[in-house]
């Protein structure tokens, strides 16, 4: 099963690259390099910075062991068993039940939880949490959704300045170019569609990995799957106020942040909470 996500996760990178590389050829050779060029200049930035960007987004604050004992202790725990370095660690001073994973590499990695999620869960079920993102580190899949994310991004800036180039330009110089019009309609409807039904896919993908990855660390899934269900009731007293930026960043997390659940699957950050579950209880070791 995880090789499977593996193998599913750089089918969707490369269609999703595709994509972008697609829309840049509708301008010829001259966009198709333009569209590399943006390709590896967002995918440089979210190598280096999204990280930064991601904590500083949700005010996420620098920790001590002396002021979080017990969180240092797990995420230490963890670690070792999972052979990879400490990550720095944050906690995020907001009410609602939260956690995610950043940071480009093992070595360059943080962990941020909300202050909601520790009151919340108790020692066994934020273990199976911490697990689940300390998998996120090891299997690099912070720096996946975030390439995903930002291809994704640029695919629909295109796509917005292409639909308002359309209005006050190209409607008028080619009226009637059955070509351009389809080109057009790939551009501003079909191109952002479906990059955003493939990096939410590549975010399903990777959050059935970071369960199993999980829950193989610390020989139980038990832990996780109770974590899973009380953060799912929690977050519809309490959830994150959707935006942009939350929109953006929402994949990050461990659960969806927000109140409700999308009409489609395909329209889905997370897998749904009951599969995950199901799946996390009926692990053997």
């Amino acid at each position: 099963m995880a090789m499977l996500n593996q193998i599913k996760t750089v089918i969707l990178l490369g269609l999703l690259t595709g994509i972008l590389l697609g829309i840049g050829s509708l301008w010829g050779s001259y966009g198709l390099t333009i569209a590399l060029a943006f390709s590896i200049i967002m995918n440089f930035g979210a190598y280096w910075f999204s990280d930064k960007i991601a904590l500083a987004m949700y005010r996420a604050k620098p920790v001590t062991e002396k002021e979080e004992p017990k969180l240092y202790r797990i995420i230490r725990e963890v670690s070792q068993k999972a052979k990879i370095p400490m990550p720095r660690v944050y906690v995020i001073p907001a009410s609602f039940a939260n956690a995610f994973a950043t940071g480009r590499s093992p070595k360059n990695s943080a962990i941020a939880v909300t202050r909601g999620i520790l009151e919340l869960l108790n020692e066994e079920e934020l273990k199976g949490v911490i697990a689940h993102e300390i998998s996120h580190i090891k299997n690099r899949d912070t720096l996946i959704q975030s390439v995903a994310a930002m291809i994704a991004g640029v695919i629909s800036y295109i796509a917005f300045v292409a639909r308002w180039g359309a209005v006050f330009w190209g409607a008028r110089d080619r009226e009637g170019n059955g070509a351009y019009i389809l080109e057009l309609l790939f551009l501003v409807i079909l191109a952002p569609l479906l990059a955003t039904i493939i990096r939410l896919a590549i975010s399903r993908s990777r959050e059935f990995l970071a369960d199993e990855s999980g829950a193989r660390i610390l020989h139980s899934g038990y832990g996780l799957a109770s974590a899973l269900e009380k953060l799912e009731r929690a977050t519809q007293r309490i959830a994150l106020r959707p935006n942009m930026q939350t929109g953006a960043t929402a994949h990050l997390f461990i659960t969806n942040p927000f109140k409700g659940r999308a009409i489609l699957n395909l329209f889905m950050t997370h897998p749904p909470t009951e599969v995950r579950v199901k799946r996390l209880r009926s692990m053997r070791f």
